[in-house]
């Protein structure tokens, strides 16, 4: 659990990354909200740094590849404009809320300050996600396919870092 909750925010951490580097010295709204949801990622990664370290996981060895992956998925997104980016949270953060969404109730009572992280750190990926539909994600071009590919991308990207 702390193994992929750690490759799912050093993920998101990446993709913000590229997005900033192409909205890098834009004024805009939009580029001011992934600078904020950047900022709250780096801080839940940061905690499940700490996490991995305190429980003696080992991180996904797939690190290398989310590191690529993430900033290419970013900077692609953000070259096809605001609202393209935007989708791309929007998708990231449903598979994440439904993620966090399986692992609280996996946890039940057990693990109360886990559960406590992941139940803020959910809040928080919500927040993105609705923030990202207030920035017009479901107006992106090819809106469907695009956040229907980014899911399925999210997913695998979960299964093989739970095993990996």
């Amino acid at each position: 659990m702390i193994r992929v909750d750690h490759a799912g925010e050093f993920g998101a951490v990446r993709i913000y990354a590229g997005q900033m580097a192409v909205f890098a010295g834009r004024n805009s709204k939009a580029a001011d909200a992934i600078k904020h949801m950047a900022a709250q990622e780096a801080l839940h990664l940061k905690r499940f740094e700490s996490l991995l370290g305190e429980r003696r996981v080992r991180p996904t060895a797939l690190e290398p590849i989310w590191r690529v992956a993430g900033f290419a998925l970013g900077a692609a997104t953000a070259m096809l404009g605001e609202r393209t980016a935007m989708a791309c949270t929007e998708a990231v953060e449903t598979v994440i809320d439904q993620h966090y969404g399986a692992q609280l109730e996996r946890l039940g009572e057990s693990e109360p300050d886990l559960k406590q992280t992941i139940a803020q750190f959910r809040a928080e990926e919500v927040a993105h996600h609705d923030a990202a539909i207030a920035h017009g994600s479901e107006q992106a071009l090819g809106h469907g396919l695009l956040t229907a590919a980014i899911k399925t991308g999210c997913k695998i990207a979960i299964a093989l870092s739970t095993k990996i």
